[in-house]
């Protein structure tokens, strides 16, 4: 069939009367990734930082907590000392020191700390090992100090900026805003792990993300119910009205369009209607568990990324990434209420999920770590908090060394070296982890070699040269 000069409303159109699944900024939209498993930049060799109880299969779990957590009332100091510090600095936001539940890290520094009063089930966790924090940890080009930050030498772009930060958590490339993302990245190298080349490698349980978005490597994006599986609607049912409409949608993407996007468009929706009965397919055939997940949004996200787990065998891959999103962590208001809402459902669906790997068992071969935009500020702005820098991430399962926080805690007193911002801040802190040691941790355990950081993290060096055994901040050692 020769070209047709569409132009792409006229394209989009066609396609919305036809009742596609959610289009633009939806699944079907980011099912492209579908057609991305094209040439690897490299075959993945297993380095010595890989754990050796793993049974051949590993997934990484991004878990975004949009918003800006609250991050200083998840993990507080909580030594008399250390405590009136952080209390005078947050005042009408601070947790009450006797409510802090205690944790008993194996390596001190020193201090005591303690979690969320509503983080009983991660205090669990972390007292068994199968759990670990990495303290201020953010968003960096390179080392950063009080004084280069006020001679704004190679700051990342938009900082304190939602849109801005949440990107550079996803890409770790904070100088720029186009870049792709991290796990985009990790995926172009590892791809080829995966027998099956018709579902991506990455997995997003929230759309489209940049986090996943690689050069050839995309996300397949599900849904949180089901069998995950995302299709065009009425491709299942074969009354005479559906019939029509999946012909006529047939004869459109048959067509061949002159613009980039929507030959890609095209394309997706045209192989997401087989990958989707294949997933879902292998969903219904997956390991079944008992675990009982909390019916939140977010719990139903992370059972439907624990069926895929369950499914991984029929899937027939050995490496996956997932993408989940937990919103509502901009708390400018009702702060204390509403952070205390988001640890209780953060504590019971992790909690949840963790549990479900050890009854896959695979909890040694499943890691699932936090990231969000930035920390609150410590100074209250009466009912909440405003945008912050550094704060602390959580890493749970995969066999890590856990019970350890990582990293360095920062002091809290005003005027700290670490606080930005004129007569002490507002509670500001410049990160002394970058996202990049973090990110190269779990890129490491997931199965690049050291050789590959460079593609895969542009900053890393920056920060840390690959050498022995022991990853940039010591998590699997």
């Amino acid at each position: 069939m020769g070209k047709h000069n569409h132009n792409r409303r006229d394209f989009l159109g066609k396609l919305a009367g036809l009742g596609c699944a959610s289009l633009s900024l939806t699944p079907l939209l980011s099912s492209i990734t579908n057609l991305g498993l094209l040439n690897a930049a490299a075959v993945a060799n297993r380095p010595t930082f890989s754990n050796s109880a793993s049974s051949g299969y590993k997934a990484l779990v991004c878990i975004m907590l949009s918003g800006g957590n609250d991050s200083y009332n998840m993990l507080i100091p909580r030594g008399t000392s250390e405590y009136n510090d952080y209390a005078a600095r947050r005042t009408n936001m601070a947790i009450p020191q006797a409510d802090i539940l205690p944790i008993n890290p194996i390596v001190s520094d020193g201090k005591d700390y303690g979690l969320h009063p509503n983080l009983p089930n991660i205090q669990s966790m972390f007292e068994s090992g199968n759990l670990a924090f990495v303290a201020n940890v953010g968003t960096l080009v390179e080392p950063t100090t009080l004084a280069t930050y006020n001679a704004e030498q190679n700051l990342p772009i938009g900082l304190f900026s939602h849109s801005d930060q949440n990107t550079h958590w996803q890409t770790s490339v904070p100088q720029d805003r186009d870049a792709l993302g991290w796990g985009g990245r990790l995926a172009d190298i590892l791809y080829s792990n995966n027998t099956n080349q018709d579902i991506s490698m990455n997995i997003s349980l929230n759309g489209i993300n940049v986090f996943q978005q690689g050069v050839n490597v995309r996300e397949y994006a599900i849904e949180r119910k089901g069998t995950g599986s995302v299709q065009v609607n009425g491709s299942t049912n074969n009354n005479f009205y559906n019939t029509m409409k999946r012909q006529t949608l047939d004869n459109i993407l048959d067509d061949t369009y002159q613009n980039v996007l929507e030959q890609a468009y095209a394309s997706s929706v045209r192989g997401s209607a087989g990958n989707s009965i294949q997933f879902g397919s292998a969903i219904a055939s997956g390991t079944p568990f008992t675990t009982v997940f909390p019916s939140t949004k977010f719990g139903e996200r992370l059972e439907m990324v624990a069926k895929t787990i369950a499914a991984r065998s029929v899937l027939d891959v050995s490496n996956q990434t997932f993408y989940v999103d937990m919103g509502g962590y901009d708390t400018h208001n009702n702060m204390l209420l509403e952070h205390a809402a988001l640890m209780s459902e953060l504590d019971e669906a992790l909690h949840a999920f963790y549990n479900c790997m050890v009854e896959l068992g695979v909890e040694n071969d499943v890691l699932g770590f936090t990231v969000s935009d930035f920390a609150r500020t410590l100074v209250s702005n009466g009912d909440g908090s405003d945008h912050g820098w550094g704060g602390h991430a959580l890493v749970f399962g995969g066999g890590i060394t856990g019970q350890k926080i990582y990293g360095t805690y920062p002091d809290l007193y005003v005027g700290n070296p670490l606080e930005v911002g004129n007569n002490g801040g507002n509670g500001r802190l410049i990160p002394t982890t970058s996202c990049d040691e973090y990110f190269a941790e779990l890129a490491l355990w997931f199965g690049a070699s050291s050789s590959d950081l460079n593609q895969i993290l542009p900053n890393i060096n920056n920060f840390w040269t690959p050498s022995g055994s022991t990853g940039p901040i010591g998590m699997f050692s």
